[in-house]
């Protein structure tokens, strides 16, 4: 028996997922996600903090979030399942606005469209399980809902991605504080890494990591995230759902 979807447009068996896109600051068009692309371990403090390996260029390594774990700024969302250690991390994220294979450092401006303050939500007790098991990061970093994300302001609208302050609050509290002059590895450096790895295309975004700082949240907690000459991203957690 043939399986088809009641709802499906024709000439699918299922109903194609919905697109996923974000706002552009200033702008009526929206910025399509394709692929969420992660740094870790891109501030000495935050290695430091999470008791791994000292040596500051270690080469950058990367892993990825489903496009549609995006929830956008002034949203609620549900305190994850499987975890109970829920915790914050601010980032910076780079939006590709050009193809880009095997590229040099010098080139990688040339492919950015713009950036936006972003969260890489973490289930920190599910991402250590996986670490000390040797097996890949997506328990604790690749489910539903863990990609907070804020408006993409262009390049050249907003601030310098080599410098300024980068902070996260709960409930009014600073917890994080750094300066994206403490990356590890800058903007161009991630973004011509990555190229050899992959094929990167327009609407693909990169998380760049996070300083020190973080730790958990729980429901009724409100997360301000903020980038200097970025914008902020504001989300609230919610109980577990039954």
């Amino acid at each position: 028996m043939e399986l088809r979807s009641a709802a499906a447009p024709a000439g699918f068996v299922l109903p194609p997922p919905a697109p996923v896109d974000l706002p552009v600051k200033g702008r009526a068009e929206r910025f399509p996600v394709r692929r969420i692309y992660c740094v870790g371990r891109n501030y000495l403090a935050h290695i430091r903090e999470m008791k791994e390996a000292e040596d500051e260029r270690d080469p950058p390594f990367f892993f990825q979030k489903p496009r549609d774990a995006i929830v956008p700024d002034g949203a609620e969302i549900a305190y994850p399942p499987d975890t109970d250690d829920y915790q914050f991390e601010v980032e910076l994220a780079v939006a590709i606005g050009g193809r880009a294979k095997d590229i040099s450092v010098g080139e990688a401006d040339g492919v950015i469209f713009g950036y936006a303050v972003c969260l890489d939500m973490t289930r920190r007790d599910r991402q250590r399980d996986c670490r000390d098991k040797r097996l890949p990061w997506e328990a604790g970093k690749a489910f539903d809902q863990s990609a907070p994300c804020g408006p993409i302001i262009a390049k050249g609208a907003g601030g310098d991605p080599s410098r300024g302050a980068i902070t996260l609050a709960v409930n009014g509290v600073e917890r994080q504080r750094g300066d994206l002059s403490q990356m590890i590895w800058s903007v161009p450096e991630i973004v011509a890494n990555l190229s050899r790895s992959y094929v990167l295309e327009p609407g693909d975004l990169i998380m760049t990591g996070t300083p020190a700082g973080v730790g958990p949240v729980g429901p009724g907690d409100v997360i301000v995230g903020a980038i200097d000459g970025f914008g902020s991203l504001t989300l609230s957690i919610a109980p577990r759902e039954a």
